[in-house]
């Protein structure tokens, strides 16, 4: 029951004082409880938002990446506890504030130490895995980071009969693919699935946002393409993305099921490419190298020098085409319509434009070269 103060009820008009109880009550109500698929009864406080509770506990591994930073603030806001496996200190702090006092909690891991990852995991009603790695490293290969990483945290998942567990996998993830990234991937979600036979599995396809690896590539110098930017994708936005991660959560239609979540419009490097010009007002030089050059060299600078500088399995998924089965469940199954690409993509690149193309609208500048050969202003 609500209190309201005796002071505030004989101060307000009757009318004022109606509708301000009528908001109280109606933030508390039936669909307040829920109860989960192991039986746990899930009650949740406040009118909703990120001073309320869910009544949900969920676990993110990989919070401190690109997508994993938009789902836990997604979580955060809405009200629901989240656990956030980290590794580097410094890499971790900014989670904090995507959500009120004691909502964002970290835990230290290792992928190597199995009671870490149970730590993470055994509160939780939710786990969400969205680690990974686009190239191997000295500690780390494809098989460790995307099977062996999955297997643990599966087991983790069951061995505290987890309700839910999603495995974020990738586009053309395949056992016969020519890409080990691919190949990986696809022999993670069996893993998953042997472990967690009620586990969704999420495959999205190249994702677009502030800290992507699709137009950081074409906005950085220099930059290269195989088979001239011809393979094709359909690139979603990582909001689009990240609300069907935070429905797939919280609806249990979902368990054991595997979606395809990519965007409405196919497109080739080299069209996102002059998008990106479009919006940018400037031209970005590529360069077209042959397949076998390009991943040689990949291939040893990777093994060279400490940053990334790509691979050779990445130069072999820059040349396919992505793939998407028919009959597969995608955006329109959970009720989600993903955005065009050329409504986001001028968001990441408009701060790059001169300071006398910051006020134009995006995607004028075609419009704009139009009027141009037929307005002529005579002095």
């Amino acid at each position: 029951m609500h209190f309201i103060a005796p002071t505030v009820r004989t101060q307000l008009p009757a009318v004022q004082r109606r509708v301000l109880v009528q908001s109280f009550v109606s933030s508390r109500a039936a669909h307040d409880l829920a109860v989960t698929l192991s039986g746990k009864p899930v009650v949740a406080h406040g009118p909703g938002g990120r001073s309320s509770r869910s009544g949900y506990v969920a676990t993110v591994f990989g919070a401190t990446g690109f997508i994993g930073r938009y789902l836990t603030s997604r979580l955060a806001k809405n009200g629901t506890i989240v656990v956030t496996p980290y590794r580097e200190e410094i890499a971790k702090r900014f989670l904090k504030v995507t959500g009120d006092l004691g909502v964002v909690n970290f835990v230290e891991f290792d992928l190597r130490n199995l009671q870490s990852i149970e730590d993470a995991v055994k509160n939780s009603d939710i786990v969400y895995n969205l680690i990974g790695r686009e190239y191997s490293t000295k500690l780390f290969d494809y098989y460790d980071i995307n099977v062996e990483a999955t297997r643990r945290i599966a087991n983790a998942v069951a061995k505290y009969n987890v309700d839910r567990f999603i495995q974020v996998s990738s586009y053309n993830a395949s056992p016969d693919s020519t890409s080990e990234f691919w190949r990986t991937k696809y022999e993670a979600e069996q893993v998953a699935k042997e472990i967690v036979p009620h586990a969704t599995i999420v495959r999205p396809a190249p994702v677009i946002g502030w800290e992507d690896r699709v137009v950081r590539r074409i906005i950085g110098w220099p930059h290269f393409t195989v088979n001239e930017g011809q393979n094709t994708f359909q690139p979603v936005h990582v909001e689009d993305l990240v609300s069907a991660l935070h429905k797939i959560g919280f609806d249990d239609s979902t368990t054991g099921k595997t979606y395809e979540l990519f965007g409405p419009d196919v497109t080739s490097w080299r069209q996102l490419i002059r998008a990106c010009e479009r919006e940018a007002f400037k031209e970005y030089k590529t360069f077209n190298i042959p397949k076998s050059v390009y991943a040689s060299v990949s291939d040893a600078l990777n093994k060279v020098l400490w940053w990334p500088v790509g691979s050779a399995d990445q130069v072999e998924r820059l040349s396919q085409d992505q793939v998407v089965p028919k009959h597969s469940l995608t955006f329109a199954d959970l009720g989600i319509k993903p955005q065009r690409y050329n409504e986001y993509v001028g968001t990441y690149v408009k701060y790059l434009r001169s300071n006398l193309f910051q006020d134009v609208e995006s995607g004028s500048l075609a419009e704009s070269k139009r009027e141009r050969e037929f307005i002529h202003v005579a002095r």
